[in-house]
């Protein structure tokens, strides 16, 4: 989501290519072994895993280095949101809904206090591009598995969901709603249970999850 921001501030050229890891094409298994995406090319420079990738943005990509800010309180806001979802995709009870809803609303919290479009003000940073997809893996993994849902009174997250929502760095690197439920589905150990289930869903027109409640008027919010 970096590098689409960056296109997007049109500071970058990018192109991206998806890779089927179950039938990886011949020159991507011999240039690249076992390793699997993301993984960025850069005037013909191979760079691999996500942190190298994200130190080679900041360091070498014009405009990257001012994505990534220094913002400790953040930075400890949004870790661990994305364990609490697998854990109450695992465990499915009480306990660990109410600890996702409990971290959701500090972050909800955090959004009123600073009351900006972003985490850190009103330009997109690295935090956000962390935060968005696991809320987008929240609402549909959620959903899906568990009928889950984010609570409407959390009315700035969802604000900030909105902005999210309106902006090409996130709708084109989003994936759809059916990539994250196997994603999910491959995790859980459920792929073998679900065969004729993931052959139906592959065969779905993609569907992507960016609405906003309607029983939330946020247009007075913009």
């Amino acid at each position: 989501m970096d590098l689409y921001l960056l296109a997007e501030l049109k500071t970058i050229s990018l192109k991206v290519t998806t890779v089927d890891m179950q039938k990886p094409p011949p020159d991507f298994r011999s240039n690249f072994d076992a390793n699997p995406p993301p993984i960025l090319i850069d005037n013909g420079m191979a760079v691999l895993e996500n942190e190298k990738i994200e130190r080679h943005i900041m360091k070498n990509v014009p405009g990257g280095y001012n994505l990534f800010v220094q913002d400790k309180e953040v930075a400890t806001l949004i870790e661990n949101l994305y364990s609490k979802l697998k854990l109450m995709l695992l465990k499915k009870d009480d306990v660990s809904i109410n600890s996702l809803l409990s971290h959701l609303r500090k972050i909800n919290l955090h959004l009123e206090k600073k009351n900006t479009r972003f985490l850190t003000g009103d330009t997109m940073c690295c935090f956000d591009c962390e935060l968005m997809p696991r809320l987008q893996h929240i609402r549909v993994a959620g959903k899906y598995f568990m009928d889950f849902q984010m609570p409407t009174d959390l009315r700035y997250l969802w604000r900030y969901m909105l902005h999210m929502y309106q902006l090409d760095a996130f709708t084109q690197s989003c994936p759809a709603d059916q990539d994250i439920v196997n994603h999910y589905k491959q995790q859980q150990n459920l792929m073998l249970q679900n065969v004729k289930m993931k052959k139906h869903e592959e065969l779905e027109t993609p569907t992507f999850t960016t609405s906003i409640p309607v029983e939330l008027d946020l247009q007075q919010d913009e």
